[in-house]
């Protein structure tokens, strides 16, 4: 641990994956039911659209692509009245994963114990996702996170002249704000390592020193459900951190694709998507806070020792 960094560096993270990993549909599944959008014609409809807009020679990004079909579904009077508000309280109706939210409280209390608290070892949980952050924010599992890397909507965009010292007016979704794919969820990684949510006037493009970062990535632990993910898989095992891998116990497909992310060394260990007390997974998951909790007292120990001067011992006389 550092002595005078930036930070104490005595955070354990784990970093979730959204759909298939922690709920078993996809988070916009109440937003089609909501208004009666027909949700696998909406994904067949996504799906086509990079090879129709290939045609004009414009090239899109398939991971995000739904975001702009989303909005056309707005401006065509599908969802006319689709607003942050009102994507909020449909997460409110997303579908978990059996054990999920309980799991969050069952692994703090693996830090409850005497010897973590004096150490002041902390646990956060992060959601990094293609999905939308407002209906995880309204989501039931929203208290239970430090924070949250997904893609979000502006509502009313500011117009050419505009007077900006006021706020933003409200109103049906309009615009993409900011979003994340496949890839760039590593960068969402490395702004979480090095605490860029924690402190604002720092880009992820800063350099700063290890031992200044705030969550060292051999202290993350990163879980998520498929080959999708594995540009974050590799950044955290690169660094010293686990990467878990999670399916639905009743897809032999998805059991074979987790498994072969096991044997190509992608990961370090995978398991049901089921999290409740007695679970492989959640065994799986107290197990290795409670060794990353203890590899980093001793870490902790051994620098302090290092730095520690020997004391002074009376001379025999001569």
């Amino acid at each position: 641990m550092a002595e005078k960094g930036l930070f104490l560096q005595n955070i354990i993270a784990i970093i979730w994956d959204f759909d298939k990993t922690l709920s078993p549909k996809y988070m916009q599944a109440p937003l089609f039911r909501a208004y009666g959008v027909d949700e696998k014609q909406f994904w067949n409809e996504v799906n086509a659209l990079p090879a129709y807009y290939r045609r004009t020679g414009v090239t899109i990004q398939p991971d995000t692509s739904y975001l702009g079909h989303l909005l056309t579904y707005v401006k065509e009077g599908i969802m006319p009245d689709l607003t942050n508000a009102r994507l909020r309280k449909l997460g409110a109706e997303i579908d978990f994963f059996p054990g999920i939210p309980e799991l969050f409280d069952e692994l703090q209390s693996v830090l409850d114990e005497p010897e973590y608290r004096e150490g002041d070892l902390r646990l956060e949980h992060y959601v990094v996702s293609t999905g939308l952050t407002e209906m995880i924010r309204g989501s039931k599992i929203a208290d239970h996170l430090t924070d949250i890397w997904a893609s979000e909507f502006i509502e009313s965009p500011a117009k050419p002249g505009a007077d900006l010292s006021g706020d933003p007016e409200s109103g049906p979704i309009a615009q993409i704000a900011g979003f994340l794919d496949n890839t760039t969820k590593t960068r969402a990684i490395f702004e979480i390592n090095k605490g860029v949510h924690k402190l604002h006037d720092v880009s992820v493009n800063d350099l700063i020193p290890e031992e200044d970062r705030r969550v060292p990535m051999k202290n993350m632990i990163y879980v998520a459900d498929g080959p999708s993910d594995i540009p974050s898989f590799s950044v955290v095992r690169k660094h010293g951190g686990l990467a878990y891998a999670v399916y639905q116990q009743d897809s032999e497909s998805q059991f074979a694709q987790v498994d072969e992310l096991l044997q190509a060394d992608r990961v370090d260990a995978y398991g049901p998507a089921d999290y409740t007390s007695k679970s492989q997974t959640a065994m799986w998951l107290r197990r290795h806070v409670k060794k990353t909790a203890d590899r980093m007292l001793a870490e902790r120990e051994k620098a302090l020792r290092s730095r520690r001067a020997s004391s002074p011992v009376h001379l025999g006389e001569e």
